[in-house]
Protein backbone atom coordinates (compact mmCIF):
# COMPACT_ATOMS: atom_id res chain seq x y z
CA UNK A 1 0.00 0.00 0.00
CA UNK A 2 1.61 3.33 -1.10
CA UNK A 3 1.37 6.80 0.66
CA UNK A 4 -1.48 9.07 -0.92
CA UNK A 5 1.03 11.89 -1.51
CA UNK A 6 -0.15 15.90 -3.17
CA UNK A 7 2.17 15.89 -6.23
CA UNK A 8 2.63 19.09 -8.12
CA UNK A 9 1.59 18.81 -11.72
CA UNK A 10 3.16 22.34 -13.40
CA UNK A 11 6.44 21.98 -14.72
CA UNK A 12 8.47 23.29 -11.95
CA UNK A 13 11.71 22.22 -12.66
CA UNK A 14 14.90 24.51 -12.46
CA UNK A 15 15.54 23.58 -15.84
CA UNK A 16 13.70 23.79 -19.70
CA UNK A 17 11.36 20.97 -20.71
CA UNK A 18 12.91 19.04 -23.73
CA UNK A 19 10.74 18.39 -26.41
CA UNK A 20 12.37 15.71 -27.32
CA UNK A 21 11.32 13.30 -24.68
CA UNK A 22 7.81 12.79 -22.89
CA UNK A 23 7.34 13.03 -19.12
CA UNK A 24 5.07 12.16 -16.27
CA UNK A 25 5.34 11.00 -13.20
CA UNK A 26 5.68 8.54 -10.88
CA UNK A 27 5.23 6.71 -7.66
CA UNK A 28 6.88 3.57 -6.04
CA UNK A 29 7.63 2.14 -2.44
CA UNK A 30 11.06 1.50 -1.31
CA UNK A 31 11.23 -2.00 1.30
CA UNK A 32 10.60 0.35 4.28
CA UNK A 33 7.07 0.99 3.01
CA UNK A 34 8.20 4.30 2.22
CA UNK A 35 6.50 5.78 -1.02
CA UNK A 36 8.78 7.57 -3.36
CA UNK A 37 7.94 10.48 -6.44
CA UNK A 38 9.79 10.21 -9.35
CA UNK A 39 9.82 12.22 -12.97
CA UNK A 40 9.95 9.69 -15.54
CA UNK A 41 11.57 10.72 -19.04
CA UNK A 42 11.02 8.86 -22.35
CA UNK A 43 12.41 9.53 -25.45
CA UNK A 44 9.74 10.12 -28.00
CA UNK A 45 8.95 8.12 -30.93
CA UNK A 46 10.95 5.19 -29.78
CA UNK A 47 9.35 1.65 -29.69
CA UNK A 48 10.36 -1.89 -27.59
CA UNK A 49 12.52 -2.21 -25.03
CA UNK A 50 14.94 0.31 -24.05
CA UNK A 51 17.59 0.39 -21.28
CA UNK A 52 16.84 2.44 -18.56
CA UNK A 53 18.73 4.28 -15.82
CA UNK A 54 17.51 5.81 -12.25
CA UNK A 55 19.28 9.06 -10.93
CA UNK A 56 19.31 10.65 -7.31
CA UNK A 57 21.59 13.64 -5.98
CA UNK A 58 23.20 15.45 -4.81
CA UNK A 59 22.77 15.74 -1.27
CA UNK A 60 20.12 17.39 0.35
CA UNK A 61 19.16 18.14 -3.69
CA UNK A 62 15.50 17.35 -5.48
CA UNK A 63 14.81 15.99 -8.34
CA UNK A 64 13.81 18.88 -9.99
CA UNK A 65 17.30 20.47 -9.60
CA UNK A 66 20.64 18.80 -11.65
CA UNK A 67 19.44 15.26 -11.18
CA UNK A 68 16.49 15.78 -13.48
CA UNK A 69 18.65 17.73 -16.09
CA UNK A 70 20.83 14.63 -15.72
CA UNK A 71 17.58 11.98 -16.46
CA UNK A 72 16.01 14.89 -19.44
CA UNK A 73 19.13 14.59 -20.80
CA UNK A 74 20.10 10.56 -20.93
CA UNK A 75 16.43 10.70 -21.97
CA UNK A 76 17.02 12.56 -25.31
CA UNK A 77 19.81 10.21 -25.82
CA UNK A 78 17.45 6.95 -25.54
CA UNK A 79 17.19 6.12 -22.45
CA UNK A 80 13.89 5.54 -20.27
CA UNK A 81 14.53 7.25 -16.90
CA UNK A 82 13.90 8.30 -13.27
CA UNK A 83 14.85 10.60 -11.13
CA UNK A 84 13.24 10.61 -7.78
CA UNK A 85 13.27 12.36 -4.37
CA UNK A 86 14.51 10.34 -1.78
CA UNK A 87 12.96 9.19 1.02
CA UNK A 88 11.36 11.95 3.53
CA UNK A 89 12.77 15.11 1.11
CA UNK A 90 10.63 16.39 -1.60
CA UNK A 91 7.40 15.22 -2.68
CA UNK A 92 8.44 11.37 -1.60
CA UNK A 93 6.81 9.75 1.70
CA UNK A 94 8.60 9.31 4.95
CA UNK A 95 8.05 11.02 8.30
CA UNK A 96 9.40 12.78 9.98
CA UNK A 97 11.08 14.75 7.28
CA UNK A 98 14.84 15.82 6.31
CA UNK A 99 16.22 12.95 7.80
CA UNK A 100 18.88 10.80 5.49
CA UNK A 101 19.91 7.13 6.39
CA UNK A 102 22.45 5.37 4.61
CA UNK A 103 20.21 1.94 4.54
CA UNK A 104 16.94 3.31 3.44
CA UNK A 105 19.09 5.92 0.89
CA UNK A 106 20.45 2.94 -0.66
CA UNK A 107 17.46 1.04 -1.00
CA UNK A 108 15.98 3.83 -2.36
CA UNK A 109 18.28 3.78 -5.51
CA UNK A 110 17.06 -0.72 -5.06
CA UNK A 111 13.12 0.23 -4.90
CA UNK A 112 13.67 2.45 -8.22
CA UNK A 113 15.49 -0.60 -9.75
CA UNK A 114 12.41 -2.38 -8.59
CA UNK A 115 10.32 -0.32 -10.66
CA UNK A 116 12.34 0.13 -13.89
CA UNK A 117 12.63 -4.15 -13.58
CA UNK A 118 8.94 -4.50 -14.22
CA UNK A 119 8.08 -1.81 -16.61
CA UNK A 120 6.86 -2.96 -20.18
CA UNK A 121 8.88 -0.80 -21.76
CA UNK A 122 12.29 -1.52 -20.18
CA UNK A 123 15.24 -3.64 -20.66
CA UNK A 124 15.43 -5.54 -17.61
CA UNK A 125 18.65 -6.34 -18.15
CA UNK A 126 20.36 -2.93 -19.06
CA UNK A 127 19.38 -1.08 -15.82
CA UNK A 128 21.73 1.49 -14.80
CA UNK A 129 22.41 4.29 -12.09
CA UNK A 130 23.54 7.76 -11.74
CA UNK A 131 24.85 8.80 -8.47
CA UNK A 132 25.43 13.16 -8.38
CA UNK A 133 27.70 13.86 -5.78
CA UNK A 134 26.51 12.80 -2.20
CA UNK A 135 24.55 10.38 -3.75
CA UNK A 136 27.33 9.41 -6.34
CA UNK A 137 28.09 7.44 -3.13
CA UNK A 138 25.59 5.52 -2.14
CA UNK A 139 25.47 4.55 -6.12
CA UNK A 140 28.42 2.82 -5.25
CA UNK A 141 26.88 1.39 -2.34
CA UNK A 142 23.84 0.33 -4.09
CA UNK A 143 26.17 -1.18 -6.58
CA UNK A 144 27.78 -3.41 -4.64
CA UNK A 145 24.41 -4.64 -3.29
CA UNK A 146 22.75 -5.32 -6.08
CA UNK A 147 23.27 -7.49 -9.11
CA UNK A 148 20.52 -6.06 -11.41
CA UNK A 149 22.27 -3.09 -12.14
CA UNK A 150 24.15 -3.30 -14.74
CA UNK A 151 26.61 0.01 -15.22
CA UNK A 152 26.77 2.83 -12.27
CA UNK A 153 28.08 6.26 -12.82
CA UNK A 154 29.12 8.73 -9.77
CA UNK A 155 29.49 11.98 -10.96
CA UNK A 156 31.57 14.70 -8.44
CA UNK A 157 31.32 11.38 -5.78
CA UNK A 158 31.11 12.58 -2.14
CA UNK A 159 31.55 9.70 0.27
CA UNK A 160 29.15 11.10 3.34
CA UNK A 161 29.56 8.21 5.84
CA UNK A 162 33.44 9.66 5.67
CA UNK A 163 32.41 13.15 5.63
CA UNK A 164 30.70 12.58 9.10
CA UNK A 165 33.12 10.88 10.21
CA UNK A 166 36.35 12.18 9.34
CA UNK A 167 34.85 16.02 8.49
CA UNK A 168 36.10 17.28 5.01
CA UNK A 169 40.31 16.68 4.13
CA UNK A 170 39.68 13.84 6.88
CA UNK A 171 40.66 16.94 9.14
CA UNK A 172 38.96 15.71 12.13
CA UNK A 173 39.76 12.12 11.86
CA UNK A 174 39.97 11.32 15.92
CA UNK A 175 38.12 9.39 18.33
CA UNK A 176 38.11 12.99 20.34
CA UNK A 177 36.65 14.63 16.85
CA UNK A 178 33.78 11.80 16.30
CA UNK A 179 33.17 12.13 20.22
CA UNK A 180 32.22 15.64 20.34
CA UNK A 181 30.00 15.37 17.01
CA UNK A 182 27.79 12.27 18.95
CA UNK A 183 27.61 15.00 22.32
CA UNK A 184 26.38 17.68 19.74
CA UNK A 185 24.02 15.23 18.04
CA UNK A 186 22.86 13.48 21.06
CA UNK A 187 22.10 16.97 23.14
CA UNK A 188 19.94 18.17 20.14
CA UNK A 189 18.14 14.47 20.29
CA UNK A 190 16.98 15.83 23.89
CA UNK A 191 15.97 18.68 23.12
CA UNK A 192 14.02 18.01 20.09
CA UNK A 193 12.18 15.21 21.73
CA UNK A 194 11.51 17.81 24.71
CA UNK A 195 10.16 20.34 22.33
CA UNK A 196 8.22 18.18 19.59
CA UNK A 197 10.25 19.37 17.42
CA UNK A 198 12.98 18.75 15.02
CA UNK A 199 15.70 21.86 14.83
CA UNK A 200 16.81 22.21 11.53
CA UNK A 201 20.71 22.36 10.39
CA UNK A 202 20.32 24.93 7.75
CA UNK A 203 21.35 24.37 4.02
CA UNK A 204 23.83 26.74 2.14
CA UNK A 205 24.93 29.68 3.71
CA UNK A 206 23.07 32.96 3.00
CA UNK A 207 25.03 35.70 2.68
CA UNK A 208 27.67 34.43 1.11
CA UNK A 209 31.18 35.01 3.54
CA UNK A 210 33.55 36.84 2.12
CA UNK A 211 36.54 34.75 2.76
CA UNK A 212 34.26 31.75 1.90
CA UNK A 213 36.14 28.47 0.09
CA UNK A 214 35.48 28.23 -3.68
CA UNK A 215 33.18 24.87 -3.58
CA UNK A 216 31.03 27.06 -0.65
CA UNK A 217 31.11 30.03 -3.42
CA UNK A 218 29.99 27.26 -6.09
CA UNK A 219 27.11 25.99 -3.79
CA UNK A 220 25.82 29.86 -3.25
CA UNK A 221 26.13 29.99 -7.15
CA UNK A 222 23.59 26.74 -7.86
CA UNK A 223 21.12 26.22 -4.54
CA UNK A 224 20.53 30.06 -3.93
CA UNK A 225 20.74 31.70 -7.39
CA UNK A 226 17.75 31.41 -9.90
CA UNK A 227 20.33 28.81 -11.81
CA UNK A 228 19.44 26.19 -8.92
CA UNK A 229 16.96 27.15 -6.19
CA UNK A 230 13.93 24.84 -5.58
CA UNK A 231 11.31 25.79 -3.03
CA UNK A 232 11.63 22.04 -2.00
CA UNK A 233 15.27 21.71 -1.82
CA UNK A 234 16.87 21.30 1.27
CA UNK A 235 20.28 22.72 0.30
CA UNK A 236 18.14 25.86 -1.24
CA UNK A 237 16.35 26.27 2.16
CA UNK A 238 16.87 25.20 5.43
CA UNK A 239 18.56 21.82 5.50
CA UNK A 240 18.28 18.82 6.65
CA UNK A 241 17.49 18.23 10.55
CA UNK A 242 20.68 18.83 12.77
CA UNK A 243 20.01 15.12 13.93
CA UNK A 244 18.94 14.25 10.28
CA UNK A 245 22.13 12.88 9.43
CA UNK A 246 23.57 11.34 12.54
CA UNK A 247 23.70 7.20 11.53
CA UNK A 248 26.35 7.80 8.76
CA UNK A 249 29.06 8.78 11.95
CA UNK A 250 29.22 5.23 12.31
CA UNK A 251 28.42 3.93 9.00
CA UNK A 252 30.95 3.40 6.41
CA UNK A 253 29.50 3.24 3.13
CA UNK A 254 32.00 2.04 0.59
CA UNK A 255 33.31 -0.72 2.32
CA UNK A 256 32.02 -3.52 -0.60
CA UNK A 257 32.77 -1.77 -3.23
CA UNK A 258 36.13 -3.65 -4.55
CA UNK A 259 33.71 -6.57 -4.83
CA UNK A 260 31.09 -5.01 -7.68
CA UNK A 261 31.33 -7.02 -10.50
CA UNK A 262 29.55 -4.74 -13.24
CA UNK A 263 30.61 -1.66 -15.07
CA UNK A 264 31.16 1.56 -13.20
CA UNK A 265 32.77 4.91 -14.66
CA UNK A 266 33.58 7.47 -11.52
CA UNK A 267 33.86 11.02 -13.10
CA UNK A 268 35.06 13.51 -11.30
CA UNK A 269 37.00 17.32 -11.74
CA UNK A 270 40.67 17.24 -11.05
CA UNK A 271 40.47 20.29 -9.09
CA UNK A 272 37.34 19.86 -7.15
CA UNK A 273 38.15 19.97 -3.90
CA UNK A 274 36.26 16.57 -3.55
CA UNK A 275 38.49 14.78 -6.06
CA UNK A 276 40.02 12.68 -2.96
CA UNK A 277 36.94 10.92 -2.57
CA UNK A 278 36.45 9.52 -6.19
CA UNK A 279 40.35 8.88 -6.35
CA UNK A 280 40.20 6.41 -3.02
CA UNK A 281 37.02 5.11 -4.04
CA UNK A 282 38.65 4.43 -7.55
CA UNK A 283 41.53 2.84 -5.87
Amino acid sequence: MEEKLNLVQEWDKTFPKSEKVNHRKVTFHNRYGITLVADLYEPKNVEGKLPAIAVCGPFGAVKEQASGLYAQTMAERGFLTITFDPSYTGESGGIPRYVASPDINTEDFQAAVDFLSVQDNVDSEKIGIIGICGWGGMALNTAAIDTRIKATVSSTMYDMSRIAAKGYFDSADSEEERHKSRVTFNTQRTEDYKNGTYKRAGGVVDPLPEDAPFFVEDYYDYYKTKRGYHKRSLNSNDGWNTTGTMSFLNQPILQYTNEIRSAVLVIHGEKAHSCYMSKDAYI
